[in-house]
Formats: C-alpha cells, structure tokens, sequence
C-alpha cells in the first residue's frame, strides 16, 4: 500500500502560444472564434501542478485567469492535506465558494486525480471502474465566419462530407453570430440534404438567438431534419428552464442543456424542471472529475444520457467511464484552421485527424491523466509562474 502523501506546494505557470488562421469574428470583435486567412490568434494557457511529499506531482493543463485567481481563495486549505481526500475538498470548497461560480474547482479536482492515478499506477479511467477504450467522436466546428472559410450552408456541408470521409459518425454545427435566422434555418437543412439520413447532426447556437421566436423556428427545421439534439439556443445564456421547457414542448429534436449551469443540484434540478433531454456536464466547469461523475449518475438514474463537453484528456478519462454518453467532442475543427489547442503535449492531440478508422479516439492509458507535457516546449513559450506557499 502506498504511503498517503501529503501536498506540500501549488505552482502555476502561465504560456503565451499562437494559432494560424483564426480571429474573433467581426462582430464588433466578439467573443466567436472564427477562420480568417493570415490572422493570428495570440493566447494564454496554463499549466497546474500539485506537488506532494511523495514526490508525485498532479498536472492539469487549461483553466482561466479567474480560476486561478479564485483558487488563491483556498489554495491555503489543500497545502499540508492529504490529496486523496477529493470528495471532502469538492464539498468544502462547494461551500466555501458558494457566492462564486466555482469553475477553479475543476482543475484542481482534476490534478488531484491525476496524483491518485501515478500513486497507484492506474489511468483515472480504471480507478472510476472503465466501461470502454474506444469513445465515438464528434467533429464539432468553429462558429461560422464571413471570411471563405465556413461561410455559408454550402461549406458547412462540404465539411460534413470531409468529416464522413474521415470515419465521423456525428458533425455539429455552431453558426454565425448574429446571423439573420433563416440563414441558420438554411444551414440546417442544407448540411442533412448533403450528407444524407446516416450521420447523426447537432447544433449548437452557442446562446446567439434573440427570441423566443427564431429559436423555435430553427428548432423545427432541426425536426425537419431529423438532428440529433439542439443546444443552447437562447440568449439567455442558457439558465431559463422554462424558456426551455416551452421550447421542448413545441419541437421533437432533443434538447441539450446544462453547459452553463454549475454543478449537480441545479442540473438535476433542470432535469425535474423538464428543460432538457440530456444532461450536460463539463469536469473542468463542474468542480472536476469528481462533480462530473456525480452528473453522469444523476443522469443514469433519470435513465438519460450525459453528454460531456469539450475536449480533453479528462474529458476521455469520464466519458471511458460511464455507460450513458453517447459523443466525445474533438473540437473546435475546421478544413482551413488548425484545432484549438496548445502544442504542450507530447503524446496527445485533438486535432480533427485525431480519430481512427471507426471515428474514435482511444482513451489515455498511463497512469493518471496519462498525458505528458513537453517542459522544453512549455519553457520557451512561459511568461509567468505563481506558487504557493508564496
């Protein structure tokens, strides 16, 4: 039995990296990441690191500046504690921080486990009981932009194609912002006329629609074109449920919420409400892979399926350890721009050719995240580092 170590220090390192090809869109500089040929993407990533007695140290690669901003909040509780202790801190730091949203929870929870796999020399996948190795994968696309890229229903489609081609089984589609919505109806039905009645089709508005109205009127050519599920349409921001329970009572495509709505209780709360059909859940969002585990059971007791958002080794580690999810979601991808993801790793990627044959990506099989990161790349591109004790 190995010695129960103890966390001695927290360090953060913070890394300036460059995407080809990709830039807000032009809508007043939004918030969308769209293609546009010649720009540069300048971004910030970072890096958490969890060092214990025992010399294993628990690495998480993403989280904002507010997250590791609000984790200075407690960092102070996890020094000199025992980091197999996740549910007591996932309830402690849930109270804790219960003016606040949170988010800073999911990457340390996701460290934690990743000390718990190198201590006992497993991948996270099977200390949560593996259900699968292979998890089906989803080419889920940047927002549409104005700029030869995806830039009308007719790329979109192509696309689609591309992705069948590549042994995809599932294409999603975010649109444009503030696009007029028949152009949205349009893309809908154009995208299934093209790939045909096999591949299954989601869309996700990412919050963009205006009314009540247009997310209705895109919600029935979604019917029209038999998708597989309709996420977040509203400009809501994805928090009414009854915006979504009128939505759902009027269209027969699935609906798909929870992104936006932290942790297990008002996502279970969502269920009861009848404003979705799956639940949605996202370890990094949701107070790590811990509170995802609790969403995912939740969701099989309801007898739905739990759909994981984003991308990423954690994200593999929970979606390899439950029965009731259906997609992983490799993305953003496009056919002119690259993935979004920092090149910190040696032996991971989910980039749109990250698939096999059969349109899967294999779950990590190391110990813990079973990810290694390349320090020389990362210690060429740091701009920063905070540790604690400071």
């Amino acid at each position: 039995m190995p010695t129960t170590p103890i966390i001695t220090q927290i360090d953060v390192t913070e890394f300036a990296f460059e995407t080809p090809n990709l830039s807000p869109d032009d809508y007043y500089n939004s918030f969308n990441t769209v293609y546009k040929e010649g720009a540069v993407l300048k971004r910030t990533g970072r890096i958490l690191q969890i060092h214990t007695d025992a010399g294993i140290t628990g690495e998480f690669v993403g989280g904002t500046r507010g997250d590791y901003v609000q984790m200075e909040m407690y960092v102070h509780y996890l020094l000199g504690r025992n980091p197999l202790q996740r549910e007591l801190f996932y309830n402690d730091v849930k109270r804790a921080l219960r003016k606040y949203d949170r988010m800073s929870m999911g990457p340390v929870d996701i460290a934690l486990w990743d000390i718990a796999g190198k201590l006992y020399n497993a991948p996270i996948w099977e200390l949560l009981g593996g259900y699968r190795m292979a998890l089906p994968a989803y080419a889920s696309t940047y927002h549409g932009d104005e700029n030869g890229g995806l830039d009308s229903p007719e790329a979109f489609a192509d696309f689609c194609v591309q992705c069948k081609e590549m042994g995809y089984k599932a294409f999603k589609i975010h649109g444009w912002s503030h696009a007029p919505i028949q152009r949205e109806i349009d893309n809908v039905l154009k995208v299934r006329e093209v790939i045909g009645p096999e591949m299954h089709l989601m869309l996700d508005p990412a919050c963009e629609y205006e009314t009540f109205a247009d997310a209705l009127a895109v919600g029935r050519a979604c019917d029209e074109a038999n998708f597989f599920w309709y996420e977040d349409p509203f400009k809501d921001g994805g928090l009414s449920f009854n915006a979504h329970r009128k939505l759902r009572q009027l269209i027969k495509t699935p609906i798909l919420m929870g992104e936006h709505v932290r942790t297990l209780e008002p996502k279970v709360d969502m269920v009861l409400a009848e404003a979705t059909d799956y639940m949605r859940v996202n370890p990094t969002y949701d107070m790590g892979i811990t509170g995802a585990m609790k969403v995912a059971h939740a969701a099989e007791g309801f007898g739905l399926d739990v759909e994981i958002h984003g991308a990423g080794p954690a994200q593999r580690h929970v979606m390899a350890s439950v029965r009731n999810a259906n997609y992983y979601e490799l993305g953003l991808v496009h056919p002119n721009a690259p993935a979004s993801e920092h090149g910190c790793y040696t032996n991971y990627s989910d980039a749109l050719d990250a698939i096999d044959e059969n349109g899967c990506v294999p779950t990590p099989t190391g110990p813990g995240l079973g990810v290694e990161i390349d320090w020389d790349w990362v210690n060429a591109h740091k701009t920063g580092k905070i540790s604690f004790p400071k």
